[in-house]
């Protein structure tokens, strides 16, 4: 608005006129009373010309002002802009150093999440094997308690029973058991298995040297009882007694044969004397009481065996019962021992292992007792 009055003011004709100082030719000339009237006009103009100098002095001193008043508040606003620049970098700071803090915290949290899970996992595991395991042993004592119930109740040392003690049996007394029994393998003719503290009968007149591999062998297993068949002392027994003692004609029947034994899973009954009808035989059972099953060979069959709940029976001859009831009562013994049921000397359980196995090499030969 001063810029504008100023130019207002320069632009702005003078007040009056001013007269030439020559005159013209063609002019003519005025009376002296003219001069007087010129000397008037020149007072009023000199007055304007100092209100128009003040103008523009005052208008200089407002634009100088006006310019200072500009640059302080320029200055402020640069000053303004500098601070608020320094907040915004001091956040941008703060904002990165939380971003960074958050990522280390998910990630913290996310690894923390993933080994709690990982041991989770693995205490599951090792729980489920634990109730596997803890299972597999109460279904195995049960079958043990059963077993030492049935020789408990039905031989006493009042009453003696007399199929699970043959010994006691005269060859003259010694017949066919008639009527309709059932007995588990692991409850047949096994005295020393079942006594914990009593010591196998000696042999009369009979001379005992201790093999040193033999016994080593049973040493070593005997500090960590299995009945896995890949340690020296089972191996050795598989290879020499079991194998060749469980190895029949039919060859089939002979491996179902030798796995319910290990898994103690063979039931082994003597045959009823009234007959079993045909259908029956011709649908659930193998051989018949004139010719065994495992040998196939025509023989007078007094038992048969099932093997699990199959539900089919196996008619066996005399020969063959004797020689898997032997193979039954050294898995019987050798699992007393793993279940810590047999509390005798070393010596002892290794002379009464040496026993089972003569039966069954015995066995394996064609021996058997005459009451079979």
């Amino acid at each position: 608005s001063q810029v504008s009055f100023e130019e207002e003011s320069q632009n702005s004709p003078a007040v009056g006129r001013w007269k030439p100082l020559m005159p013209s030719k063609g002019d003519k000339e005025e009376p002296e009373g003219g001069c007087q009237d010129a000397g008037g006009v020149d007072e009023p103009q000199s007055t304007e010309q100092l209100n128009v100098s003040r103008l523009r002095s005052s208008s200089v001193e407002i634009r100088e002002k006006g310019s200072e008043f500009l640059r302080d508040e320029l200055h402020k606003a640069q000053k303004e802009l500098k601070l608020k620049d320094k907040e915004c970098e001091r956040l941008s700071k703060v904002r990165e150093q939380l971003e960074q803090e958050l990522e280390e915290l998910t990630a913290s949290l996310f690894e923390e999440a993933h080994k709690m899970v990982r041991e989770a996992n693995t205490k599951q595991a090792a729980a489920e094997k634990q109730l596997r395991e803890a299972r597999g042993k109460i279904d195995m004592l049960q079958a043990e308690v059963t077993a030492l119930k049935t020789l408990v109740i039905t031989s006493t040392p009042s009453s003696p029973n007399r199929e699970l003690h043959p010994q006691l049996q005269s060859p003259s007394k010694a017949g066919f058991r008639k009527g309709h029994g059932r007995n588990k393998s692991t409850s047949s003719a096994m005295v020393s298995a079942a006594s914990q503290n009593v010591a196998p009968e000696p042999v009369s007149r009979e001379c005992k040297e201790v093999d040193s591999i033999l016994f080593a062998e049973f040493q070593a297993w005997k500090e960590s009882p299995t009945l896995d068949k890949s340690c020296s002392f089972l191996d050795r027994i598989y290879r020499e007694d079991v194998g060749p003692c469980l190895d029949f004609t039919k060859q089939e029947l002979s491996e179902l044969v030798r796995v319910a034994v290990e898994q103690n899973t063979l039931t082994i009954e003597p045959v009823a004397s009234q007959t079993v009808p045909l259908g029956k035989v011709a649908a659930g059972e193998c051989g018949g009481p004139k010719k065994c099953a495992l040998s196939g060979l025509p023989r007078t069959c007094k038992h048969r065996i099932m093997l699990g709940d199959s539900g089919n029976y196996y008619y066996i001859s005399p020969s063959c019962r004797a020689r898997i009831t032997a193979v039954c009562n050294f898995f019987t013994y050798i699992r007393y021992i793993q279940q810590g049921l047999v509390r005798q000397d070393v010596e002892l359980m290794y002379w009464e292992v040496m026993r089972l196995r003569r039966e069954m090499s015995l066995a394996k030969l064609g021996f058997y007792p005459s009451e079979m």
